[in-house]
């Protein structure tokens, strides 16, 4: 199914999303990577506030490649999810409503997007110059010194995504495997 979404995506919207469901997201979403994910831990570990409010807000796992002349931001393809494993629970538990990237979670996280009625979605990978034009406008917000990885709100307009783990813990990557192997010469 072919859903439309405006992000921040309120938890309401965000339980009535199905592993393998197409979204196309726009509106308001931050990028961060390992380093600022790393940061904004140890800030809540301080009670410190975070450089923007997560609350319903989508985090893109993203290091874009430099703004070519006439760009709003280089290429946009999406880092490996695992990589923000550690941090992501207690991110959800504050109030992320949705993640962006690719690849497989953990259990940890797993269980914090059912516990927080959350959603996790994919971003093609190697298509990441494609991706960028859906990036309307990027401005980094925080951590400037960590350059690619710094965190950058984003502006963007049906930014393609497929849902890969929905707000039940139905998780597109156990799911699709099952019916391949289902359909294909490996069940026989």
């Amino acid at each position: 199914m072919d859903i439309k979404l405006t992000a921040p995506i309120k938890k309401e919207d965000a339980v009535k999303l199905h592993s393998g469901d197409y979204v196309y997201i726009s509106g308001t979403i931050y990028s961060a990577r390992d380093a600022a994910h790393k940061r904004m831990y140890e800030a809540m570990e301080k009670g410190e506030p975070l450089p923007f409010d997560i609350k319903d807000n989508v985090v893109y796992y993203l290091g874009p490649t430099p703004a070519k002349e006439g760009q709003v931001i280089g290429s946009a393809g999406p880092t490996t999810a695992s990589r923000m494993d550690k941090y992501t629970p207690m991110l959800l538990d504050n109030g992320l409503t949705g993640m962006i990237g690719k690849g497989k979670r953990s259990k940890d996280v797993i269980d914090a997007i059912i516990r927080n009625k959350a959603v996790y979605f994919a971003a093609v990978g190697g298509a990441g110059a494609l991706l960028s034009k859906c990036i309307k406008k990027s401005e980094v917000i925080a951590y400037d010194d960590l350059g690619t990885e710094a965190i950058r709100k984003m502006e963007v307009e049906d930014f393609p995504t497929i849902v890969v783990i929905d707000s039940e813990g139905n998780n597109l990557y156990e799911t699709a495997v099952e019916e391949f192997v289902k359909k294909s010469c490996y069940s026989q």
